[in-house]
């Protein structure tokens, strides 16, 4: 019997320090370090988390509509996705 390698975590607790750490991701070269952050953070984060996220951020004074080498923005990718709505919401009314 083959064991499984992580557990599924539900319900996980994100602290505000926990949040404020993507902040400090450093993209992969060639990507665009605010562009690599909001979307880690909108992959990694559940809504609620997510709206904090972009207020720190923001608080940075760091751009929302930054793209990557497609000029994508993050509010573009979001819309694509069936779950997005309220991610693409919650960067809506930060400005994006």
């Amino acid at each position: 019997m083959l064991k499984k390698d992580k557990e599924k975590v539900l319900d996980e607790v994100w602290t505000e320090e926990r949040v404020k750490s993507f902040l400090e991701l450093k993209s992969v070269e060639g990507l665009d370090n605010d562009f690599h952050t909001l979307l880690t953070a909108y992959q990694s984060m559940r809504a609620n988390d997510f709206d904090l996220f972009i207020g720190f951020f923001c608080q940075q004074n760091r751009p929302l509509n930054t793209t990557n080498a497609a000029g994508e923005t993050i509010l573009s990718i979001v819309k694509q996705h069936r779950h997005g709505k309220e991610y693409a919401e919650i960067l809506k009314a930060a400005g994006a």
